[in-house]
């Protein structure tokens, strides 16, 4: 077993990360997760969330508009870069710490949430573990489900690339395998966001945000994006 820090957020907090979601299609994108990131979390009124390799800055406007009392995990202090507009005047905390061994107590969080990384951490069985410890009440995910076109993410990643400019290998993983994962720590899915039937890559290729809600509302509407649709977002809830 690898014994390397897992440092994957420095990449999500950086402004080169940032920029594939620069643009209107970039702000669909946001503004979707946004939506369904508050959705789920909407049985929590006022919770205090632990956003675990959170530097990217997606939600943390939106959780702290929402009312929730904000803390961001990072690897490296470089990841509080994104963050620091809310960090520094105390609207928000940041703590830099080993992911797989932070310097938080146990339960210290109503909601622990964790975007953008566990396909990008080797170890990610622990760092389930981690997330499982940390939460009071619900953990919040979002990963690249197999019951998707990312079900052949490696034959596509040379074109994705392409489309994308920078991009890493990520795991794709089964539903099944992310609930049993937590399941071993006492938690159990409650809610699921599936958030695009299209690939994103081809919504980025295209560069037309009216045309990436068209496709999406079509395919929502048949009921595709259900069933088919990815990252997925998951909440799970702490038995009893």
């Amino acid at each position: 077993m690898s014994t390397e820090r897992e440092d994957a957020d420095v990449e999500t907090s950086s402004e080169g990360y940032a920029r594939r979601f620069a643009g209107p299609v970039g702000r669909f994108f946001l503004d979707r997760q946004a939506e369904a990131t508050l959705e789920l979390l909407r049985p929590f009124p006022g919770a205090s969330v632990l956003d675990v390799g959170g530097g990217h800055a997606q939600v943390t406007g939106p959780l702290l508009e929402a009312g929730h009392a904000v803390t961001i995990l990072g690897s490296d202090a470089s990841c509080e870069a994104r963050v620091a507009e809310w960090t520094a005047t105390g609207r928000a905390r940041f703590v830099a710490g080993d992911l797989l061994a932070p310097p938080i107590p146990d339960r210290s969080h109503d909601v622990v949430l964790s975007y953008r990384l566990l396909p990008h951490v080797l170890r990610w069985p622990e760092l389930v573990a981690v997330l499982s410890r940390l939460s009071r009440l619900a953990v919040v995910v979002d990963y690249p489900t197999r019951r998707s076109v990312n079900a052949a993410a490696d034959l596509f990643f040379g074109l994705k690339k392409g489309v994308e400019g920078h991009t890493r290998p990520f795991t794709v993983f089964s539903d099944a395998d992310v609930e049993r994962a937590f399941a071993s720590h006492g938690f159990v899915p409650t809610g699921r966001r599936p958030q695009f039937f299209f690939p994103m890559a081809l919504h980025r290729g295209l560069r037309s945000a009216g045309l990436a809600r068209a496709l999406e509302r079509a395919a929502s509407g048949l009921g595709l994006t259900r069933v088919l649709g990815s990252p997925v977002i998951l909440r799970l809830e702490r038995r009893g």
